[in-house]
Formats: C-alpha cells, structure tokens, sequence
C-alpha cells in the first residue's frame, strides 16, 4: 500500500510542480509523473533531514510543501534543457 500512496502523492507533487513553474513547459505529462514521484521521495528525503518532517496521521504541510518545491525545481530544469535541445543554430 505504501507504494501505491507514494506514486499518488508523486503524481499529485508533479502537477503541482508544474502548476508552479511560469510559462510552457514542452513535455509529455508522463515525464511530469515521473519528477513528481521523484521529487516526493526526494522532498521526503530533504525534509526529514531538515528534522520538518513530523510523523503525524493526517497530511504533513512542510513535507509536501518541500515535495512541490522540489518538484518545480525539477520541471524548471528539464523543461530548460529541453528547450535548449530545441534550438537550432543557424549561420
């Protein structure tokens, strides 16, 4: 079960990223799903760390809170380099 709740909340975190990134970001939802699961074991890893992280019952804020973060952190980079890739030179 928790497998199925992390890839949740990573799709949940991977909208949210992209939600918080300005502009258009060419990519396919897949990839957003992706940065999104990533991005919830990261921002997981990073808050627990940071000792925000509290073991409650109901949802923990500054835990997703970081997740999102993260997340459009995330989108912002490979949204970047993929934008950069699209660019062709001429001379």
């Amino acid at each position: 079960m928790g497998i199925i709740t992390a890839l949740i909340v990573g799709l949940i975190v991977g909208a949210l990223g992209r939600l918080a990134v300005p502009g258009r970001q060419n990519m396919p939802i897949w990839l957003h799903m992706l940065i999104g699961v990533g991005a919830a074991l990261l921002g997981t890893v990073i808050a627990r760390a940071a000792g925000i992280a509290t073991q409650t019952s109901g949802v923990d804020w500054a835990e997703l809170l970081v997740q999102v973060v993260v997340a459009a952190i995330a989108v912002a980079i490979v949204a970047g380099v993929g934008s950069r890739r699209s660019i062709t030179h001429h001379r």
